[in-house]
């Protein structure tokens, strides 16, 4: 199959895309590892992000397509794949989209984890992390035994600056408007697929596989 995965963070797509290429034996694509793979590998589109990388400019979206099409042309790919990370606006899907028609490959779908924003804000803002051993916890999910206290070694637990409401909400905000206007453009072509993120992960998961086979 081949699949792309969208979700705001703290939804679990990590999790769910890391199943899921394990449940259909499929290749997973994140758009990070890529672009990594690529310059270490000196490849001509890597060489090229590189030169933007290092000028600290935004690689184009011609050269990050470029990037997606080398890698989709790989051995490993024919069986399937899970896009993810790309694209992340409507005029980079309409090149993907031309890039994928090129190729003769065709979308089976786009998986959209959705989960209501005041789950993800009691998901994002809940970590707390030792100030003596890092060690990771959160109020919800995983709490010390003792409240603001390590489990581990006793150490003061604190939320880090990028835990906090502000920045949180911030996050989701330009998620939310850079994101609508991909869930409209899958949306028109048929291929989104909506699953509720707000529930156990292996319903989730079942939820995505009960979806791709319909």
């Amino acid at each position: 199959m081949k699949l792309m995965i969208m979700g705001p963070p703290g939804a679990g797509k990590g999790t769910q895309a890391e199943r899921l290429v394990k449940e259909l034996d499929i290749t997973h694509i994140s758009t990070g590892d890529m672009f990594r793979a690529a310059i270490k590998e000196g490849t001509e589109m890597g060489k090229k992000a590189k030169e933007y990388m290092d000028q600290g400019q935004l690689v184009p979206d011609e050269v990050v397509v470029g990037m997606v099409k080398d890698r989709l042309s790989q051995p490993d790919c024919e069986k399937g794949f899970l896009l993810d990370g790309f694209p992340r606006t409507a005029a980079q899907a309409d090149a993907l989209s031309n890039t994928l028609e090129n190729m003769g490959i065709k979308l089976d779908g786009v998986i959209n984890i959705e989960v209501p924003r005041e789950r993800l804000m009691a998901r994002l803002t809940g970590r707390r992390v030792c100030k003596a051993c890092g060690a990771s916890y959160h109020v919800i999910f995983n709490s010390p035994r003792q409240e603001g206290v390590c489990d581990s070694c006793g150490g003061e637990l604190y939320q880090r600056s990028d835990d906090n409401e502000e920045t949180v909400s911030n996050r989701l905000d330009v998620y939310e408007a850079q994101t609508q206007p991909l869930i409209d453009y899958y949306s028109e072509r048929g291929v989104l697929l909506s699953i509720n993120g707000d529930q156990d992960i292996d319903l989730v998961l079942k939820d995505v596989l009960a979806a791709l086979k319909k």
